[in-house]
């Protein structure tokens, strides 16, 4: 049977402060800029939910999309949306939370729920002009 990658496009919103509280505040600012904003800022985020396995015989799907929507949002997004990602979610505490940070911890969240499909790679767009991808560890 084929193997087959589908995906599912979602959408979130939340707040963030990125900072490392291991550096000064003026290295802070240097490094990340506005993005450093004590008062927090926010996005618009897109993520992008890949997964692949074999095309079920029966229904034609590698997995419904409807379902595996539902997963994402019920383990990742729901946690995440219109929230402070420095301060509400659990699976970030202590995670500057940059794209690239944002992108892992999703994988972890959601990846152990996906199947019978296997997930292959998240992007995680944070602007119209900036995405991160991971594929995994």
């Amino acid at each position: 049977m084929p193997h087959v990658t589908v995906t599912r496009r979602l959408r979130f919103n939340a707040a963030h402060r990125v900072h490392n509280p291991a550096l000064s505040d003026e290295e802070n600012r240097a490094l990340f800029g506005k993005c450093n904003n004590p008062n927090w800022h926010g996005h618009n985020y897109v993520l992008e939910v890949s997964v692949a396995g074999p095309i079920d015989p029966r229904t034609g799907y590698v997995v419904d999309l409807g379902d595996l929507a539902r997963v994402v949002e019920r383990e990742f997004v729901d946690k995440v949306d219109h929230r402070n990602l420095n301060l509400d979610v659990d699976f970030m505490a202590g995670v500057n939370p940059t794209s690239e940070n944002i992108v892992v911890q999703c994988w972890r969240v959601i990846a152990p729920h996906v199947a019978p499909a296997r997930l292959t790679r998240l992007r995680l767009w944070e602007t119209e002009n900036n995405y991160v991808e991971y594929e995994g560890e």
